[in-house]
């Protein structure tokens, strides 16, 4: 495996690589990434197609009859949230690249796209809890804090399992204005997190940065291979030369993508994908294309089938 970079590296690799090539692509309009809505309310409307079902304001709409929508002042400056799952499953990576390396580089990215305008920044860290709270703050500096903070090893507290409704919770209790809110997950977690998930999204404007890595679906003929549970330490022996085990492991795969989907529909979130095998500037470039193509076609969050269907991917 190779040695972690310093957050300092992680960063100035984001700041001279991938931002250049992301400003490229997007030509400064990031829009499309952050919404950044106000919560100071300018006025009611009539609802129109495409308009975000969150900004029904149902008691008038009971009392007219007619679905009405509150518009709001944007705000000048945004406040974002990055609640990052650093549970002992992202440091799984097939290849030269973990899961949380990747979590490094999309905090790095998005937080200096967001605090190189003035926007300030803050993190929920959560290992087997919620570990630590980083102060909303703005600037490199603040930026770097955040991604030492990342780096530090999380208590372990032997056999437990993620349940990201514990990160969720807490943020809910914390983030009281309207915010940003990035979830970093792999989402491998107890049941219950798309609740939690959808009551953080009423408040906010909720984006799940998913992580995932191309082992996890599928599996070669590798022969007899040593597999562990990354949480509970627990190892067993496997055949991958099994055909039927194959099988079997990429049922159970389709299966948890079942569940994710249905979870994040139900939280009406948009999904920004993220694999340890794909160029990061190539996957955000896609969410945003996907995420125009959906506000002009109506506001229903982005399904897999959209996702994967891009990439060329089977839904």
């Amino acid at each position: 495996m190779p040695s972690q970079p310093s957050p300092e590296g992680v960063l100035r690799r984001v700041e001279w690589t991938v931002l250049r090539r992301l400003d490229g692509l997007l030509q400064g309009d990031y829009r499309t990434l952050f919404r950044g809505n106000g919560i100071d309310l300018a006025d009611l409307r009539e609802y129109q197609y495409g308009d975000d079902v969150r900004h029904i304001d149902w008691n008038v709409t009971a009392r007219l009859q007619v679905p009405h929508v509150r518009e709001y002042h944007e705000d000048r400056e945004v406040t974002a949230w990055f609640l990052l799952d650093l549970s002992p499953s992202v440091d799984f990576g097939s290849n030269r690249v973990r899961k949380r390396g990747i979590a490094e580089e999309v905090v790095a990215l998005l937080g200096r796209l967001l605090t190189r305008h003035g926007n300030r920044i803050g993190a929920l860290l959560y290992g087997s809890a919620v570990e630590a709270v980083i102060p909303a703050g703005t600037g490199r500096r603040h930026l770097l804090r955040i991604l030492h903070a990342m780096q530090r090893p999380m208590p372990a507290m032997p056999g437990s399992t993620t349940d990201l409704r514990t990160l969720l919770a807490a943020a809910a209790q914390l983030v009281r204005r309207r915010s940003l809110v990035f979830v970093v997950s792999d989402f491998f977690s107890e049941p219950g997190w798309d609740v939690r998930l959808a009551h953080l999204a009423q408040r906010h404007e909720v984006l799940a940065v998913r992580l995932y890595d191309p082992l996890e679906s599928s599996l070669p003929d590798l022969g007899l291979v040593p597999f562990a549970d990354s949480e509970t330490g627990e190892q067993i022996l496997v055949d991958t030369h099994d055909p039927a085990f194959r099988a079997r492991f990429e049922d159970a795969a389709a299966r948890r993508e079942d569940i994710l989907r249905a979870g994040f529909a139900q939280a009406g979130v948009d999904v920004l994908e993220l694999s340890t095998d794909e160029d990061i500037v190539e996957a955000i470039r896609r969410f945003a294309d996907l995420r125009k193509r959906r506000s002009r076609a109506g506001s229903a969050p982005l399904t897999r089938g959209e996702r994967a269907g891009e990439r060329g991917v089977p839904a």
